[in-house]
């Protein structure tokens, strides 16, 4: 049985940081491309960002692009999303995501979704 499992979210105040992890069990983590997506009250769930198998390539939406990153340690199933300078648009529930495909942006190519984690940034 596939699990995925994220931690770390939280409130913080804008400017501040946050990092998110994500727990990966029951595959074969290194042969799954990992991403994160975000959703706000109201609104659509969106792609914040992906990571290939190997970790070797990103992308990252415009929004986040220079504050966010993203990482994974096969050995230990992991993903990380780092979170800097974060602002009050930031503030969504934040899913982890696993795709058998390639990395991509698309929710609807991800096999797999975590339970989430809220993020809160007050201004």
């Amino acid at each position: 049985q596939v699990q995925l499992v994220e931690s770390g979210g939280g409130l913080v105040q804008a400017g501040g940081s946050l990092r998110l992890s994500c727990a990966a069990s029951g595959l074969t983590f290194s042969s799954i491309a990992m991403g994160w997506f975000r959703q706000a009250p109201g609104k659509e769930r969106e792609f914040v960002v992906a990571i290939s198998r190997s970790g070797g390539r990103t992308w990252y939406a415009d929004s986040v692009k220079g504050r966010f990153t993203i990482s994974r340690d096969n050995a230990k199933n992991m993903v990380y999303l780092q979170m800097n300078s974060l602002k009050p648009e930031d503030t969504a529930v934040y899913y982890c995501a696993a795709s058998k495909m390639a990395s991509n942006m698309y929710p609807r190519s991800y096999d797999y979704w975590g339970q989430g984690t809220q993020v809160t940034v007050s201004s």
